[in-house]
């Protein structure tokens, strides 16, 4: 616990956060990375030429540094990123590097201002902090590999079937290269696959949403190839998905995490919303919902830019055609001339009142402007946030 004059002195910074704690993180990486590069195996690299890596820190310090008298409140955020972190194969060994170099990134970037006493605050304040992640993260290393068909680490699969889905998005098919039993997951959770490339000098992993309800033989995620852009660089992983994995390709992927999923005791309506490549949890959860709860109303509606970056579009009209319970639309931002969808444009409360229960539990997926554009209708609609769950790809960001 940490006494209240540390708490004091921590509080007395959030001003200061707030204008420089993407200053401090971007430092923070850089020195880091320099001094541990060994730790570019881990972290993603486009993510932080972006600065998004650095911009999700400095809202985790910030939140930290406004709740350090309250650590319980952004427990949900722990947990969270605590998921992403076992599934990354974070471990205690790499908390005091990350500590250490916070630590100089504050006092590079402030100077005299960051005086011994409050470096020696954010000290003891990291340590709390750490030894929260470090407890929370332990429990989920031993649950991953004690449930049924569970491991540690990272484990080889084969690429036994690979379908292309759309112009830009194609699924994997991945069973267990030892055939042995594979771990269950909950609908809305993610696997990580961890690829060297060909010239690449460190590994590189990604998290990609499990694309299908859970079953005992296969895990499938569904990827969108992100090709270079003015903005932004080639991904590396999606990619060499795309070019290089082939039918009998072996990847290694850590068990499933996640808390972004389906809550299975409810009864009343469903509503799933996805944009472009954001509908590989919610046709997981859709194919899940089908089979369980048979008699429980489902609205599952799927934006994309045209019929030709639509993925799964044959199969959820099968699923839609066999099952009473589903209603299905399409949103279409330019449809070719031939090409029919429910509207055209993009989703708008109106629209969503006339195809929806407002007493639906919401869950929607997707890139930040649709998801931005999707809270604010619910928000407006009045929509209790108890009620609406969404998901980021990548580090967290706002609505």
């Amino acid at each position: 616990m940490l006494d209240q004059h540390t708490i004091h002195i921590i509080k007395s910074t959030v001003p200061v956060l707030e204008v420089h704690g993407h200053e401090i993180t971007k430092t923070f990486y850089q020195t880091m990375f320099r001094n541990h590069p060994e730790l570019l195996n881990i972290f993603n690299h486009a993510n932080q030429r972006q600065g998004k890596q650095s911009a999700a820190l400095a809202n985790a310090v910030y939140a930290a540094a406004a709740h350090i008298d309250r650590l319980e409140e952004i427990l949900p955020v722990v947990v969270q990123i605590a998921h992403k972190h076992r599934a990354l194969g974070i471990k205690p060994e790499h908390y005091p590097i990350v500590g250490e170099n916070l630590l100089a990134a504050i006092k590079s970037v402030l100077g005299d201002a960051a005086t011994d006493e409050i470096i020696e605050a954010w000290g003891r304040a990291y340590g709390v902090i750490a030894d929260a992640f470090i407890g929370t993260e332990q429990k989920m290393y031993e649950d991953a590999l004690r449930q049924p068909g569970g491991w540690d680490g990272f484990r080889p699969f084969e690429v036994y079937r690979k379908v292309r889905e759309s112009e830009l998005i194609t699924s994997f098919y991945l069973r267990p290269a030892d055939g042995q039993a594979i771990a269950s997951y909950a609908p809305g959770q993610y696997i990580t696959v961890r690829v060297k490339p060909e010239g690449q000098e460190f590994t590189h992993l990604r998290h990609y949403s499990l694309s299908a309800a859970p079953n005992p033989d296969y895990y499938r995620i569904t990827v969108k190839r992100e090709d270079a852009e003015a903005d932004k660089p080639a991904g590396v992983v999606s990619t060499y998905l795309h070019d290089s994995v082939t039918e009998g390709t072996v990847l290694d992927l850590s068990a499933p995490a996640g808390v972004f999923i389906l809550d299975e005791t409810k009864d009343n309506p469903v509503v799933l919303l996805s944009g472009g490549v954001g509908l590989t949890p919610m046709v997981s959860m859709l194919e899940t919902l089908l089979k369980n709860s048979p008699h429980r109303d489902i609205v599952y509606i799927h934006a994309a830019r045209s019929g030709s970056h639509h993925a799964m579009k044959d199969h959820i009209t099968d699923l839609t055609r066999e099952h009473a319970n589903l209603q299905s639309f399409l949103i279409y931002e330019s449809p070719a001339q031939d090409e029919v969808c429910d509207k055209t444009g993009y989703l708008d409360l109106a629209w969503l009142q006339q195809v929806t229960d407002p007493n639906s539990d919401f869950y929607f997926c997707g890139p930040v402007p649709f998801m931005r554009a999707v809270n604010e209708a619910l928000k407006t609609w009045g929509i209790p946030s108890e009620r609406t769950h969404f998901e980021f790809f990548g580090p967290a960001d706002h609505l």
